[in-house]
C-alpha cells in the first residue's frame, strides 16, 4: 500500500487497516517462533505499512490542531 492510497482513505479506515495489519504481523511472527514463515520479508513491509498509516493519522491530527 502506497502513501496515496493511505492519504485517500477516511480516518475510520485507517484505524481498521491499522489493526488488520496488526493481527496480521502478530500471526507472522508466531510462524517465525514456529519455523513455519515463508515470506520474511512480509513483517517488513507490514510494519513499514502500519508506520505510513501512523505518519498520515499523526499529520491529520496536527493538521487540525493548527487550524
Amino acid at each position: 500500500m502506497n502513501v496515496k492510497e493511505i492519504r485517500d482513505m477516511s480516518n475510520e479506515e485507517l484505524t481498521k487497516e491499522i489493526s488488520s495489519l496488526s493481527e496480521e504481523l502478530y500471526s507472522l511472527r508466531f510462524a517465525q517462533a514456529t519455523g513455519s514463515l515463508e515470506n520474511p520479508s512480509r513483517m517488513k513491509d507490514i510494519k513499514k505499512t502500519i508506520a505510513r498509516i501512523k505518519t498520515v493519522q499523526t499529520e491529520r491530527a496536527n493538521a487540525k490542531d493548527a487550524q
